[in-house]
């Protein structure tokens, strides 16, 4: 059995763009990593069902997104959309409304994108995050998008890590957003990605900058939020730095995984029967920097990515006890950032 994945990089070093890797799920190995588009900076992607790709695109000194058909083991440009400025963080997709969000750090932008009928974008509204910012000067200089995809009942929801805060919208049919809620994290939180329960009424937000994870109560009703818990990402000893990155949860909604960037690890926290979390684990990713991780469409397995050290791990997943077990490291590929299954 084998099944493959898209890794989005940085192209800061040796990387090319677009590359895809196979998980060897009957040997317990990843293999035959390899170019599928060349691109700048395709630092985060997305897949819909219809097997259209969709990523971050650079060009020069224009930034913005670009679909792409994939089609006999490769990605085929379709179009692009691009504007003056760096290009986004995120992006997000709505299959039923054929709808692309991005969430752009630099700018504070929220781009909505309609997606044709042949996978090409048209940009269909903008909002721009103004506003009080958190206290950490260099980080939080301004507003920065870091986040933007749909809660369970179809609003969008937004990280803004300059200002500690996630912002719900309403999304029209036609892609128009209109601000439905906002909730302040703690000052200096960070909210970087979320992840919502499989109930639809709890999430969990991650903050980059505390190393922190928060557990809220989510009501569809009005859009609002109730803080349950927050619960740090790596132990009190860890003195250095660490940016906590990006969060999974499991179908089941039992378990939480996190990367770790700084103390290079993946944290692991079991779901209680008050949707707390309890850490059980942290395990090292065998490299620099684990921007992303993704876990296998089985669940039985955990890639991540080494955005510094160039390469990628394969680890065991227990169903059962949520435990990770290493079975493969410095499996190398340039800056992996974003790791995303293969329709």
């Amino acid at each position: 059995m084998s099944e493959d994945f898209l890794i989005g990089t940085y192209t800061q070093k040796n990387s090319q763009g677009i590359y895809a890797v196979t998980l060897n799920s009957t040997q317990g190995c990843l293999e035959n990593v390899r170019l599928v588009a060349k691109s700048e900076k395709p630092a985060y992607l997305q897949v819909d069902s219809c097997k259209h790709l969709f990523a971050i695109k650079q060009n020069g000194k224009q930034g913005g997104v670009a679909a792409y058909q994939l089609k006999d083991g490769q990605a085929s440009l379709i179009n692009e959309v691009l504007g003056a400025g760096a290009p986004p963080a995120y992006v997000g997709i709505d299959e039923q409304r054929h709808l692309l969000f991005s969430a752009n750090y630099h700018t504070a932008k929220i781009n909505v994108f309609r997606i044709n009928e042949d996978g090409s974008l048209t940009l269909t509204d903008s909002v721009t995050h103004q506003g009080m910012t958190g206290p950490r000067p260099e980080q939080q200089d301004g507003p920065h998008c870091h986040y933007a995809d749909l809660t369970p009942d179809g609003r969008l929801i937004v990280c803004d890590l300059g200002m500690d805060l996630l912002v719900v919208y309403d999304i029209s049919d036609d892609g128009k957003l209109t601000a439905a809620s906002r909730y302040h994290c703690e000052s200096g939180f960070g909210a970087r990605h979320l992840a919502f329960h499989p109930n639809s009424q709890v999430l969990y937000v991650l903050g980059e900058l505390s190393s922190k994870l928060t557990v809220l109560a989510y009501h569809a009703q009005d859009a609002s939020f109730k803080p349950l818990q927050t619960i740090a990402t790596i132990p009190s000893s860890w003195t250095s730095h660490n940016g906590a990155a990006a969060i999974h949860i499991t179908k089941d909604g039992r378990f939480v995984y996190v990367s770790n960037r700084g103390e290079d690890t993946i944290a692991v926290f079991a779901v209680q029967n008050d949707f707390s979390l309890k850490h059980i684990q942290s395990i090292s990713t065998e490299g620099s920097f684990p921007r992303d991780f993704e876990l296998s469409s089985d669940e039985k397995f955990l890639l991540a990515g080494n955005q510094n050290s160039d390469s990628l791990a394969l680890y065991q997943r227990n169903d059962q006890t949520g435990l990770l077990k290493k079975l493969q490291q410095n499996v190398t590929c340039p800056e992996p950032v974003c790791i995303k299954r293969w329709p």
